[in-house]
């Protein structure tokens, strides 16, 4: 038996620097297409909160504990109250209630099109309403770079003097 947690033993294998390199992309092809069934399944009915130990929600969902705990720990970010997924094992009871917005816009924020372009949001959100919330994630990462004050502008503190003879004066 391992004396790594469960998260460690998945994060060895998915992001295994040694691996070759189509493997670990077959590993994500596959990975991802588990993710999306379970997220459909979860968002034909968003307002349920499943909850059971990691190893009830594997099966419930037809896959190994170890998948498991890479879904639970793309989905903590998104939760309501987030799993302990650090120290967690199988016997661990974890909840998926998340925050509609919030998943939509991690979605967004992990460029995961195969997610956030599910189907099920249409029952959940207008149009209109993903599409804004897809702009404020979006702009959420955008940098916004302040005017430059001149030495001779007015001072921002309004003091009606020029900048270098106010605030601007070392």
């Amino acid at each position: 038996m391992s004396d790594k947690t469960l998260l460690d033993q998945w994060r060895d294998m998915a992001y295994d620097q040694q691996a070759d390199r189509n493997v670990l992309q077959k590993f994500w092809a596959t990975y991802f297409g588990i993710e999306k069934g379970i997220y459909e399944k979860l968002l034909t009915n968003p307002d349920e909160v499943v909850t059971g130990t990691v190893k009830e929600l594997a099966e419930k969902y037809g896959q190994e504990v170890l998948t498991m705990v890479g879904f639970l720990d793309g989905i903590n970010d998104s939760l309501i109250n987030p799993n302990p997924i650090e120290t967690m094992d199988e016997n661990t009871v974890v909840n998926l209630g998340f925050d509609k917005e919030l998943l939509y816009k991690n979605m967004v924020d992990a460029k995961a099109d195969w997610l956030y372009e599910l189907p099920q949001w249409e029952e959940i959100f207008t149009a209109d309403k993903r599409k804004e919330l897809y702009l404020i994630q979006k702009k959420s990462g955008t940098i916004v770079k302040e005017k430059k004050i001149g030495r001779n502008d007015p001072c921002p503190c309004g003091s009606g003097k020029k900048y270098k003879h106010c605030c601007g004066r070392n």
